[in-house]
């Protein structure tokens, strides 16, 4: 899987020094290959360099880190944002949300937790690109044919040796083939198609989290209740009830 290009957009030098230095790009297959201060110089770098991530504050210069994004979107739709902002906010998550934003940070940035973004993020563009290729391509490539095995069996046990069983393949061969073609490894895949699912089920039904875990893979509520406050930093019932809160759809279910 080839490198992705990073592009940091924030004001403040010592934040962006602190990506730069503080995380490790190189063990998250990214390069950083811009910079920028202001909306303007955002929009222009975003122009001349057509990075696949772009890191953005949204309290900048000359224009909105928001406004930037709105524009942008309009040349390079392809590009992902992940916002990195000290406002902590619904409205601005909402603006974020609606410009279709891979992940919303708050400062100061804790760069572990940023890790495991970079890791969703891969998985977005990977899941992208499988939904434009043609049909006849995807039935090709294992990969595909695995995540598909995956998403369809989330609610039972899976592991690389099940995967190896079904598919006729080595479980090191598979391992590979998780990061070389999404750039992460099969935990790490798993774990997040599992919260996507979690997510989904504790903001469109009234199922118990002991219900909501079984569903998504976890037979132990407590694992599920620890692994979703990692990813999310919350617990799942306070994850429903700040939604049910920030909708106004009354009391938690």
């Amino acid at each position: 899987m080839k490198k992705l290009r990073v592009l940091l957009v924030d004001d403040e030098i010592m934040i962006r020094e602190g990506f730069k230095r503080l995380f490790d790009w190189e063990a998250h297959d990214c390069e950083v290959v811009g910079e920028a201060a202001d909306g303007m110089e955002a929009l222009s770098q975003i122009d001349a360099l057509c990075p696949d991530i772009v890191i953005m504050d949204i309290n900048i210069p000359i224009m909105s880190g928001l406004k930037v994004i709105q524009l942008s979107r309009i040349k390079h739709p392809q590009i992902a944002y992940v916002i990195v902002s000290g406002y902590d906010d619904f409205s601005y998550c909402q603006q974020a949300l609606r410009l279709q934003i891979t992940d919303y940070i708050l400062k100061p940035v804790n760069y572990e937790e940023f890790g495991g973004c970079i890791d969703n993020l891969k998985i977005s563009l990977f899941e992208r690109r499988v939904a434009e290729e043609p049909a006849e391509a995807r039935e090709e490539r294992p990969i595909t044919g695995i995540t598909r095995y995956l998403q369809e069996h989330l609610a039972e046990e899976v592991s690389l040796s099940v995967l190896a069983e079904r598919f006729h393949l080595n479980p090191q061969y598979i391992s590979q083939l998780f990061k070389n073609e999404i750039g992460v490894g099969f935990l790490a895949y798993l774990t997040n198609i599992r919260m996507e699912k979690a997510k989904k089920l504790l903001l469109s039904t009234p199922l118990s989290v002991a219900e909501v875990a079984e569903r998504s893979g976890y037979g132990d509520y407590r694992v599920f209740t620890k692994v979703f406050k990692k990813s999310e930093g919350v617990t799942p019932s306070q994850y429903r009830r700040d939604f049910l809160e920030s909708t106004g759809s009354g009391e938690g279910r």
